[in-house]
């Protein structure tokens, strides 16, 4: 079974991961949105300018496709669910690092259990794919002397090179 100390540091390590890549899709989100304000103008200033529609059939053609272009291209990345998703864990998170702290040193194992499936449950949902790879290895270089999640400690590529002295004061914090 975990300990409560091993569950707190991940789950701060996840809060930490999970905002950041919040942060990435937020942006993502924002560099899709503003060229969709840019062509919806352009539309309208191009539809207000001429009387006659077969003067700017041309030009209204091009900046519809450039529209769903650009919808086409933020629809199949998807960045506004991903943005939901990492919010949402990062505030999931959060919370159960709070109730892991509020909790007595003497968890009975029945409790230790429930915040340890919490976690899990969290985890299981948050797409690692989806979180840059900058984000994944300023989380290990935050924490590098506190536990990590499985995820960040090696399965992915991200295998943060501890010395024997971090390994030790590591262990000695448990």
């Amino acid at each position: 079974m975990i300990s409560k100390n091993k569950l707190l540091d991940k789950c701060e390590a996840m809060t930490l991961l999970c905002t950041k890549a919040s942060s990435h899709w937020s942006l993502v989100k924002f560099c899709f949105n503003i060229p969709l304000v840019f062509t919806s103008s352009a539309m309208c200033i191009i539809n207000s300018i001429s009387t006659d529609a077969n003067n700017i059939k041309v030009a209204n053609i091009v900046v519809n496709a450039i529209s769903v272009l650009i919808m086409s291209l933020s629809n199949s990345i998807k960045a506004s669910e991903k943005l939901d998703l990492f919010h949402r864990l990062s505030l999931n998170f959060m919370s159960l690092s709070c109730e892991i702290e509020n909790t007595d040193n003497d968890l009975t194992t029945d409790e230790m259990k429930l915040l340890h499936h919490k976690y899990e449950t969290l985890i299981q949902s948050c797409m690692f794919e989806e979180i840059p790879n900058r984000y994944k290895q300023q989380t290990i270089d935050i924490y590098k002397n506190r536990y990590l999640p499985i995820q960040l400690n090696g399965t992915i590529g991200n295998i943060s090179n501890r010395s024997s002295k971090d390994l030790t004061e590591l262990n000695n914090v448990v």
